[in-house]
């Protein structure tokens, strides 16, 4: 594998989409997953992006980009829902960790996203914390079906770039790097059954979103 040190967001989303159409393919290469890649970062990181993206079992990083130890910085929460501690979480991966990439990822039949369109139909929402997830998820539900998108992979698709628009909004040092062309912010949208991840928005990078089917 080649490796970037210095990559500009464009080059670490290339690098991003690279691995994942290994996976797809089923040519991955498993790079960086071996004991010299272990004790050569051991003393630092320097990951080329953040991830942040739903807690599914099946969202594995490193697996559906086909990429190792060192490369991601990865933070999950169920629905990809964003509180202080993402927020956080996500600003150390790239103010002090230098990622020039964020990427939020979220996938098709999300339990979140569902319980969330149920809740929205009046149906119930579930009790503990758990409710505080589809709280949260709820409004991008309303504005997809507002704006008159309602199947499942539009709504997912709103919910996504509501995440990334979300992070930059309440985010300083996202949106400062953005705007000074350091900062990449995309999202993408995983679908389970063939492994890809497909653009759903992009913001402070040069990547045109696939036009909706």
């Amino acid at each position: 594998m080649t490796e970037i040190h210095t990559p500009t967001p464009r080059d670490a989303f290339d690098l991003l989409m690279a691995g994942n159409l290994r996976f797809v393919s089923g040519a991955p290469e498993h790079p960086n997953q071996d004991a010299t890649r272990r004790t050569e970062i051991a003393p630092s990181q320097q990951p080329f992006a953040v991830l942040f993206g739903c807690s599914d079992s099946r969202l594995a990083a490193e697996i559906i980009f086909d990429h190792g130890l060192g490369d991601l910085f990865v933070v999950r929460t169920a629905g990809h829902v964003a509180g202080a501690e993402v927020l956080g979480s996500v600003e150390y991966g790239v103010s002090v960790l230098d990622a020039p990439l964020v990427v939020v990822l979220g996938h098709d039949s999300c339990g979140a996203i569902a319980a969330a369109r149920a809740a929205a139909d009046g149906g119930r929402v579930p009790g503990g914390f758990v409710r505080d997830v589809v709280e949260r998820v709820t409004p991008s539900v309303l504005a997809a079906r507002a704006a008159g998108r309602e199947t499942a992979d539009e709504i997912l698709a709103e919910h996504i770039e509501h995440t990334v628009d979300l992070l930059l909004e309440r985010s300083r040092v996202l949106a400062e790097r953005v705007a000074a062309g350091r900062l990449g912010v995309v999202g993408l949208s995983y679908r389970l059954a063939d492994g890809s991840a497909q653009l759903v928005a992009s913001r402070g990078l040069d990547a045109a979103v696939p036009a909706a089917s």
